[in-house]
């Protein structure tokens, strides 16, 4: 067996994939005389270096739960031209994450609220920021179950961890006033250390109603809003767009 056979056995063997796909390429160019060996060895490095890159980006996307993969670049702006587009152009910078800053998107179902906070999570997933997007009503089931086993501190634990933690959909449903509790122990416990996005159809004035307490309203979103982006959607559902325009043109061809 020849140093190329074994040269190649050896990339297998290594894992290193992109550089064993590539290598005749390369071998071909430092023989004609087009690069040297080290500008070779330098390219083939990065191109096996940008390929782990990738795997470990998808993998931290894959983690974090995401209900579909949709970015910013995704987001139909145009049909809601009420929401500050440099603002969430701002927000993928990430600065909010470094600063461990809060956003609240709130708005009525249908609005883009979840597409937003889902696009702005992938982004902190493809940098390598721990992130997991969860709904509240299974948040809630979770930390309930916790507590029934004698093991809430842990979970508490579990998700405090996470460098961005999306909750969606607060207020839909109501919960008792133990539940309450739980979820003002875990937002007190990410507090200034770690960045919350929140995604809720229910106005600020209304949340005693949702947490069956104004006192715990009151101090779960005190803490929520100290340092925060609040982002107010008042626009028309974008789940009703294609209804809209297909009864519009429906209207002008029947006219």
């Amino acid at each position: 067996m020849n140093n190329y056979i074994k040269l190649l056995n050896n990339l297998d063997e290594l894992g290193l994939t992109n550089i064993k796909n590539n290598i005749d390429i390369y071998l071909n160019i430092i023989n004609s005389g087009e690069k040297s060996v080290v500008d070779a060895l330098y390219e083939l490095s990065s191109l096996e270096l940008k390929s782990k890159q990738e795997k470990a980006i998808l993998a931290c996307v894959k983690t974090a739960n995401f209900p579909f993969l949709k970015e910013i670049d995704d987001f139909e702006f145009e049909f809601q031209p009420n929401i500050n587009k440099k603002q969430i152009l701002d927000l993928k910078s990430l600065r909010f994450v470094e600063n461990n800053e809060n956003i609240l998107f709130v708005g009525t179902p249908g609005v883009g609220k979840t597409h937003l906070a889902t696009s702005l999570g992938i982004e902190c997933a493809k940098h390598r920021y721990s992130t997991y997007f969860i709904h509240f009503q299974e948040l809630m089931a979770q930390l309930k179950k916790a507590l029934a086993e004698n093991r809430l501190e842990a979970r508490l634990k579990h998700f405090s961890k996470y460098k961005v933690l999306i909750i969606d959909e607060v207020g839909y449903l109501p919960i008792d006033t133990d539940t309450a509790n739980i979820f003002f122990q875990l937002i007190s416990k990410r507090y200034e250390k770690h960045s919350t996005i929140i995604t809720t159809n229910m106005p600020f004035s209304n949340w005693g109603e949702v947490f069956g307490s104004a006192t715990i309203a009151n101090a779960i979103l005190d803490r929520l809003l100290h340092h925060s982006h609040i982002i107010s959607i008042k626009d028309p559902s974008y789940r009703l767009k294609s209804k809209v325009e297909y009864f519009s043109s429906s209207s002008n061809v029947s006219s």
